[in-house]
């Protein structure tokens, strides 16, 4: 039965994206099967696999919504034991359609009951909010990762969506816990990134990892040619740092 994370931070521009994506492809490579849920309304990770949301017949608003399976939804992509299931732009109104829903806070956890068996990881892609489908993941996930910028603000609003997580696991998931905190865009020549990762392991005790994924022009430049980092570049930076990550990753399990 898979194991599902969610891959969450309400801040955008941390690496939330970029981690889905690339710790999927490599975790993958080391032969696990994958499948990696994009539930972010602007689809960079359906994008990041190669994926034209433009030629998506259904995707994971239709799970929410529609009632399709997922089963049905998913991609098989040409990378290694990765399937992704793709978002598309009508998932940016799913949240006022959700409203009225009953149980719709177990959406996603419904669905995914149905091909658990089928994967050793799900990874969660979620919106940089923490709305009803956020809710929505963390309430069908065992564990999440935060993905954390090492920048001045790094910590704002880590307080809210800490928060939001004891609820969750008061009302809906008892379970959930936290998989780990891990630094992107890292660049330890700098003071302040220095400053940044003391600050992150004083609020995180123990579950920072040790692997950091450095700034890298390689990484940024991926999503545009639809491949991960490690089929696109595999001798750069930010491949060899999301392999150490997801061996890392592989070890606490």
């Amino acid at each position: 039965m898979a194991k599902t994370v969610s891959v969450i931070n309400q801040k955008g521009g941390v690496g939330k994206t970029t981690t889905a994506v690339n710790l999927s492809a490599a975790i993958g490579a080391l032969g696990k099967k994958v499948l990696l849920v994009d539930i972010d309304p602007q689809g960079n990770s359906t994008s990041g696999y190669g994926i034209n949301k433009r030629d998506i017949k259904s995707s994971t608003y239709d799970v929410l919504i529609n009632g399709a399976k997922a089963s049905e939804v998913l991609i098989n992509t040409k990378f290694k034991n990765v399937d992704i299931m793709p978002s598309d732009m009508n998932l940016a109104g799913a949240e006022v359609e959700m409203i009225g829903l009953e149980k719709r806070e177990g959406l996603i956890k419904h669905a995914l009951a149905e091909i658990w068996e089928s994967y050793d990881y799900i990874f969660l892609d979620c919106p940089p909010s923490l709305g009803l489908i956020t809710i929505n993941a963390l309430c069908a996930s065992d564990t999440f990762l935060v993905p954390i910028q090492c920048e001045y603000y790094a910590l704002e609003g880590l307080a809210q969506l800490m928060s939001t997580v004891r609820q969750i696991k008061r009302l809906y998931n008892p379970h959930i816990e936290l998989e780990g905190v891990l630094l992107t865009m890292y660049d330890g020549r700098l003071n302040l990134t220095n400053q940044v990762v003391d600050e992150v392991k004083k609020f995180f005790p123990k579950k920072v990892y040790s692997t950091a994924i450095p700034r890298n022009v390689r990484l940024s430049e991926a999503p545009s040619f639809g491949e991960p980092i490690m089929y696109y570049d595999k001798s750069s930076k930010g491949a060899q740092a999301y392999e150490l990550l997801a061996k890392e990753f592989l070890k606490k399990q």
